[in-house]
């Protein structure tokens, strides 16, 4: 017993070693990072003010490492995140900004159900956004070696827009990988699309106004086209080229017109043929993850608005969740 416990105690004297070990290589990247900051035309003042208590967040390298909704079948992915209750959930909050959802869809051209799905799965429609201090996550992760570059860069950039008085640091708590708003907007993206759509003189991501507008302007940018597809459920045949079949998100590969693929899907009578000549590609979003999965089921025909949700993020599962619900809103409003 005696072993036991001293075993115990030596477990725990190591951790907090190691701990103390990991906050002191913070604070030294911190200074250094400093150095970075100041070349880059942020004023000390600033960085002092919201980096000074930034700190490194252990459970934001655990979360990074894992995330579990990468291993979970096309289905289930899908139906959680376009239930029913989402559905009446969403219904309620178009009932609620109404006035707000329809100036939007009108100055952007972007339609409401698209906007209403996004800011649903991203957020439950602003009700989840994330507790956590986004200057420490981001910090974490440009310490951190594993994407240490591309981190490093949004930290960057959420410091200029600081610097520069576009967004108010006081407000920054959101998910741990550093989103932040109803839209989950990265510091890049913020910089790029965000609006002061209510003329505050500040963006807030957390405000009706300025997060559908915002989020309603990156789709503009980005292509989004509202009379355009996403994609179509398709049964595959037996004989598709193996080769035509994207099982990542990394990049879609052998796109060709829908045309040229009618004779692989079975189910052509689903798809009209006003979309014959719109540029498309195959996904099969189980084959890479899911062990046994089969290779030819699930499958979709995709287009150009598909990836256009993949620059959003870049997820197969996360484009097909939002059209899907997207499709649902449009059946209801």
């Amino acid at each position: 017993m005696k072993l036991i416990k001293l075993i115990l105690i030596l477990f725990l004297l190591n951790q907090l070693n190691s701990h103390a070990d990991i906050n002191l290589e913070f604070e030294n990247w911190k200074q250094k990072f400093k150095k970075i900051a100041l070349n880059d035309n942020i004023s000390e003042a600033t960085f002092n003010m919201v980096m000074e208590n930034t700190k490194y967040l252990s459970d934001v390298i655990k979360y990074d490492r894992y995330q579990p909704e990468f291993y979970e079948d096309t289905r289930t992915y899908i139906s959680k995140r376009t239930s029913d209750k989402k559905l009446s959930k969403g219904k309620n909050f178009y009932l609620e900004n109404s006035n707000l959802i329809h100036m939007v869809e009108n100055k952007f051209e972007i339609e409401k159900e698209l906007l209403l799905s996004l800011m649903g799965i991203e957020t439950n429609f602003g009700t989840y956004l994330g507790k956590m201090d986004i200057l420490s996550s981001l910090a974490t992760l440009s310490f951190d070696k594993r994407r240490s570059e591309f981190f490093t860069n949004e930290l960057l950039t959420l410091l200029k827009l600081i610097e520069n008085n576009r967004i108010d640091h006081k407000t920054l708590y959101g998910s741990w990988a550093g989103a932040f708003g109803f839209f989950q907007f990265m510091p890049s993206t913020m910089k790029n699309y965000a609006i002061d759509y209510d003329n505050n003189g500040y963006i807030n991501l957390k405000s009706n106004f300025d997060a559908y507008a915002s989020a309603a302007n990156y789709l503009k940018k980005i292509g989004w086209d509202n009379q355009k597809p996403c994609f179509y459920k398709i049964d595959l045949s037996k004989d598709v080229p193996k080769k035509y079949l994207n099982i990542t998100a990394k990049k879609i590969h052998d796109k060709r017109k829908l045309l040229f693929f009618r004779k692989y899907i079975q189910n052509n009578f689903d798809i009209p043929s006003k979309f014959d000549n719109l540029n498309a590609a195959i996904i099969t979003p189980d084959k890479d993850i899911i062990p046994d999965a089969e290779t030819l089921n699930p499958a979709y025909v995709v287009f150009d608005n598909y990836e256009v949700i993949l620059k959003w993020n870049r997820s197969l599962r996360f484009s097909l969740a939002v059209c899907t619900l997207k499709n649902k809103f449009k059946n209801e409003l």
